[in-house]
């Protein structure tokens, strides 16, 4: 089941609107990125006006999105295995080719606070799928043990992001003053003549398939927030509509971006740390520690079941650990009161995580779980694991 869908034991029937909200923030908010990077590239390698490149970025997602959702997880096995080789080829090839000079080597000028400050944006961005994970693997088999889909989401998620992250910061640390596509691709050139714009297509080419991502899981969370407060017919209308509202959110977005939008992005990649952390130590403890995984389906769905339409619990274990971090917060030249204390370094995740778990696991020691696991029993009687990996499957090829 999506942890967003799953939040609603923790937040409510009501209260996850919350955490949906982040997560249509974060859909919104990654595909103008998408889309600059897109359209970078295009004007890079054949001239095409960037405008042009956002709207077509939006509309081949939309479309792929309606028709050929199953497409999306073919093009990505192969993308991975092309986009694999060539990270590989670059890793081994930059290390041989040695072009750092010794001082970009040498770590006796390394601080503490830049590098805490990279990390974390690094962790935000891994932490910020979370949104997607179960989005593959809600559809796998009943065969499928969850130890081998951990591991596969686990690595992939990890490898992926970690070989994109070095090669950027390759990049940007041989050509400091060029930009991203641009640099990019000096730092392929320095293995082979070409071998610059293959690196550049291996890192922009993936871009469609998670941008249609965006749209189909931007266009469920739309739904599934309206559906909180008011049922909504799911139709095919419904879902096309939903899907054009995020389109032309993002593609907005992507319009307004300017030269510092590297930075500006740099900055949502913060904000989006403040608004998951808190909900990510509440997910995770009530899952782990809480509740072991055990809720029931149907109460999920029933708006006065017995996870109730707010959920106070969750709702306050969130807002007291978001605030906790505000005093430690560093978003581009603002900081919190507190910041000082740890000379700019950012370790509001670290706070986040601590106030929310700890106030969780307090406020739940009043939550009767053997009697909640009574009301499960009864409420999802007949859902064994045959029955619903075949609603699980149905309700995919509808």
């Amino acid at each position: 089941m999506p942890q967003m869908v799953q939040s609603r034991a923790q937040f409510g029937f009501v209260g996850a609107l919350l955490v949906w909200v982040v997560a249509l923030v974060t859909y919104i908010g990654y595909t103008p990125f998408n889309q600059v990077l897109v359209g970078s590239t295009m004007d890079h390698l054949a001239d095409t006006p960037p405008s042009v490149s956002y709207i077509a970025y939006a509309v081949i997602g939309i479309v792929l999105a309606v028709v050929r959702y199953d497409f999306i997880h073919k093009a990505s096995r192969w993308l991975t295995y092309l986009t694999g080789a060539g990270l590989a080829v670059f890793s081994v090839g930059i290390v041989v080719v040695a072009p750092f000079s010794a001082d970009q080597l040498d770590l006796s000028a390394f601080t503490l606070a830049p590098f805490l400050i990279q990390l974390f944006h690094a962790a935000v961005y891994q932490l910020s799928w979370s949104i997607y994970v179960s989005d593959y693997s809600r559809y796998l088999p009943p065969t499928v043990g969850v130890r081998s889909s951990f591991w596969w989401t686990y690595l992939g998620a990890g490898f992926g992001g970690a070989l994109m992250m070095l090669v950027g910061a390759v990049a940007a640390g041989l050509f400091p003053k060029l930009s991203l596509v641009d640099a990019v691709v000096k730092a392929g050139d320095q293995l082979f003549s070409g071998f610059g714009v293959v690196l550049l297509l291996l890192s922009v080419i993936p871009l469609f398939t998670i941008g249609t991502l965006n749209f189909y899981g931007g266009s469920l969370t739309l739904l599934s927030s309206i559906g909180s407060v008011k049922r909504v017919p799911l139709t095919l209308g419904t879902r096309i509509a939903t899907l054009v509202v995020i389109g032309v959110a993002s593609t907005g977005l992507a319009f307004s971006a300017n030269d510092d939008f590297l930075t500006t992005f740099g900055d949502f990649l913060i904000v989006l740390g403040y608004l998951f952390t808190p909900w990510t130590a509440v997910n995770l403890i009530d899952f782990y520690v809480v509740r072991r995984g055990r809720y029931s389906i149907r109460e999920i769905f029933n708006p006065r079941g017995i996870y109730g339409r707010w959920n106070w619990r969750g709702l306050t274990a969130y807002g007291v650990g978001f605030v906790s971090m505000l005093p430690f917060a560093v978003i581009g030249d603002v900081e919190g009161p507190l910041a000082h204390w740890v000379k700019g370094a950012d370790v509001t995740m670290l706070v986040g995580l601590a106030v929310s778990s700890l106030l969780y696991l307090v406020l739940c020691r009043s939550l009767d779980i053997d009697a909640e696991r009574a009301v499960i029993a009864s409420a999802d009687a007949g859902l064994d694991p045959d029955h619903a990996g075949h609603q699980a499957d149905a309700g995919h090829h509808a």
